[in-house]
């Protein structure tokens, strides 16, 4: 206790450091305010909240403004959906892939792109969230609701992306993923105070059982998250001006799990699709109500092992795609290093491509188990608001976006010459490059 009392002193003794916490703070403040202003023409007393479906997970992303029909109902949802449709154009489009070799104005011209990308999405966006709010709510003309509510939908977006730019410029970084983060523990009090609340008192130990898993499960993602497999690396002598350099040992860390959370949102997109299908013919089809019925429950076995079965897919997809072995061999051999006993070149990228190959599959395995665990907790009587936060996209995202931020802290403390936030180990987070470090 005495040395977190310390880290929070050196933390707010560096005025930089004190600066961007509060910056961030205060960004933050103006986002949950916003999460609670109307939309302009929406009667909040007739308001029927729908959060079933994909609008219960895009409800807990933003922290309830997509239930409360706030200016800011679709948040930064927009910008994350064409964020990753300019990341796989700059994987399959060679136009793309050009632009994104140039550098920094190359950055800014898909930054530029993704941006007005964002708007387009937005208003398409705009009209479907237009659709689910009850007639009732709506107190003027539908016509002109419609119109006012795309503005007003987009402006709020655009407002929201201006805001996650300002805490990554500003603050302590990661701005985008800080709002997502936020908009998810914005819901965890309510949670978990109506799941103590559901149990009463003769559940009382069965919700702290529920709490120590609950503890277990994110220890245990925050070790899925930061589990690595270390290629050693060797780098041949130097001969300088006037001495013998000896070689360099280095390694390559391979994330365990490198695509991220995005199998489970490429998954969870997917699985939207069987039951929507099975609408168009559900009057007139009993095999169409059953497969729009059992895609609709997610705590169904058949849900749960078409969603494991795509994460697993789209984990080596992922991975794929971020990771290239035929790059890092190139660079290895550019730079004079090679992996004990393999020959530099096609070998070093073989090797590195059968690793990646191994580790991705526990890592596969693992990432299914954690999307599917929320269902598994409703099972066993745990309430749908709290379980959501036992696994999933939720988790894995707070995991990940407060291994970042702590890693940014620590980078201030050890650059101040404080000492770090932690005694041993070393924090890597979500966002990491793959690299060689020493």
């Amino acid at each position: 206790m005495k040395k977190f009392i310390t880290t929070l002193k050196n933390i707010f003794a560096i005025e930089d450091l004190r600066v961007r916490i509060l910056n961030t703070l205060f960004f933050i403040a103006i986002f949950r305010l916003g999460s609670f202003v109307v939309l302009p023409g929406v009667d909040p007393s007739q308001l029927q909240a729908n959060t079933s479906g994909i609008f219960g997970l895009l409800d807990t992303f933003l922290g309830g403004a997509f239930s409360n029909a706030s200016i800011f109902a679709l948040g930064i949802m927009p910008y994350i959906s064409a964020s990753i449709v300019l990341q796989l154009l700059t994987i399959a489009v060679p136009y793309f892939q050009k632009m994104q070799k140039e550098g920094e104005s190359g950055r800014k011209k898909i930054n530029q792109i993704t941006r007005v990308l964002t708007i387009v999405i937005t208003l398409a966006q705009a009209v479907g969230f237009v659709s689910t709010i009850n007639a009732e709510a709506i107190v003027i003309n539908q016509a002109l609701f419609t119109i006012t509510s795309m503005i007003v939908l987009t402006s709020g977006t655009v407002f929201c992306m201006w805001l996650g730019e300002k805490i990554t410029d500003k603050g302590i970084g990661n701005g985008i993923s800080m709002l997502i983060m936020i908009g998810i523990i914005s819901r965890f009090p309510g949670a978990i105070l109506f799941e103590a609340t559901s149990k009463q008192l003769d559940g009382a130990l069965l919700f702290i059982f529920e709490l120590v898993i609950l503890f277990l499960v994110v220890m245990s993602v925050v070790m899925l998250t930061q589990a690595v497999r270390r290629i050693p690396v060797q780098y041949a002598k130097q001969v300088g001006a006037s001495s013998l350099y000896s070689g360099q040992r280095q390694f390559i860390p391979l994330k365990v799990n490198a695509a991220g959370v995005m199998p489970i949102i490429f998954a969870q997109s997917l699985m939207f699709l069987p039951s929507m299908i099975a609408s168009i013919w559900a009057e007139s089809s009993e095999t169409a109500n059953y497969i729009g019925a059992t895609f609709s429950d997610f705590t169904s076995w058949q849900y749960n092992v078409v969603f494991g079965l795509l994460i697993l897919v789209f984990t080596y997809f992922y991975t794929a795609i971020s990771v290239n072995p035929n790059q890092i061999a190139d660079d290895l051999k550019r730079s004079g290093g090679f992996i004990p006993g393999v020959k530099p070149g096609r070998s070093t990228s073989e090797y590195i491509d059968a690793i990646l190959t191994k580790i991705t599959l526990p890592g596969a395995i693992y990432l299914a188990l954690v999307a599917i665990f929320p269902a598994i907790a409703m099972l066993f009587g745990v309430t749908r608001e709290f379980s959501q936060f036992f696994g999933g996209t939720s988790l894995l995202i707070m995991v990940g976006v407060v291994l970042d931020t702590l890693k940014q802290v620590e980078s201030y403390l050890l650059m101040r010459h404080y000492d770090g936030m932690m005694k041993s180990g070393k924090l890597r987070g979500r966002t990491e490059n793959i690299a060689m470090v020493s």
